[in-house]
């Protein structure tokens, strides 16, 4: 629920390839998956990168798994930490010298202008920006305005957790990967990102709350159906970047930790655990059992 850490809605944008997984009831409560290798376990839970402060999400199951685990892997180490964000934000995130209104088209425009008069953005600074960068920025002030708050993500949440409990926190990417994880796409792809943004933005919170009452509820085709399949079906090169790439290395990752020893709690975005080109998925192709919870 799509990605710094979100990098806000990305990844926020959000989880079940139920064929390859072992049957089990649908249970009103996040999904959470089990996979073992000969010395270790790993637990993989789908996160939503801002939420409401009153949403109810943590259950008996999920508390067992996580006071298991030993390790805490989240997309990020770093999560949450502006220090750090600020200055790959001004290095990869600006371009002062070509406007962005004269990338969008006429009709892009028209809705980059709505939507930020909607949510109270001046399009004179926005138009200095990079388009993944407006994206980012725009959706963190939809998101706001609806009354979710970045402060209350899961993600930051299990790290504070996490740190707490004297447990080791790990990312599986650097905050630099996935800033330029957005910042390296072809413009024309950066510009569906933005496109893609705009296109929520326009329709207030519904969307996003649709999308974490399928996440609290582990209902993993709703989830699929509102996050995933609908960047695959209007934006595909994006959705092959932000998603099946990623999940590939995600994938991989989670791979190496079961040649390991011990127990670690995997938290990454929901959208990365749904769908025919999740991890599980690809940790299926790889011969790998997934089972969920």
């Amino acid at each position: 629920m799509t990605s710094t850490s979100r990098l806000s809605r990305i990844a926020a944008t959000l989880a079940g390839c139920t064929a390859l997984l072992a049957a089990a009831p649908t249970l009103a409560e996040p999904a959470l998956w089990k996979v073992r290798g000969p010395h270790a376990t790993v637990y993989l839970f789908g996160t939503v990168h801002t939420l409401r402060a009153d949403t109810v999400w943590r259950s008996p199951k999920i508390d067992t798994a996580f006071g298991a685990s030993k390790t805490l892997y989240e997309e990020l180490s770093n999560t949450g930490e502006q220090s750090a964000l600020q200055p790959l934000v001004a290095k990869y995130g600006l371009d002062p010298g070509h406007p962005l209104s004269g990338k969008l088209g006429e009709a892009g425009k028209a809705k980059l202008v709505a939507v930020a008069a909607k949510l109270g953005a001046p399009v004179e600074q926005l138009d200095a920006l990079r388009p993944w960068m407006a994206a980012v920025g725009l959706s963190t002030l939809s998101v706001a305005k609806a009354g979710y708050d970045p402060n209350s993500a899961v993600d930051l949440k299990l790290k504070a957790a996490a740190t707490e409990q004297g447990k080791s926190v790990a990312g599986f990417e650097t905050m630099e990967q996935q800033i330029r994880g957005l910042a390296d796409l072809p413009e024309p792809v950066q510009v569906q990102f933005l496109l893609s943004t705009l296109d929520e933005a326009d329709r207030g919170s519904g969307l996003l709350d649709q999308v974490v009452a399928a996440w609290t509820a582990g209902d993993l085709d709703r989830l699929q159906l509102l996050t995933t399949d609908a960047v695959k079906l209007k934006y595909p090169e994006f959705y092959q970047r932000l998603f099946v790439e990623r999940n590939r290395g995600f994938a991989t990752q989670v791979e190496g930790l079961l040649k390991g020893e011990g127990v670690y709690f995997v938290a990454i975005g929901a959208g990365h655990l749904v769908g025919p080109d999740s991890v599980q998925a690809d940790l299926a192709k790889a011969g790998v059992t997934v089972i969920r919870q």
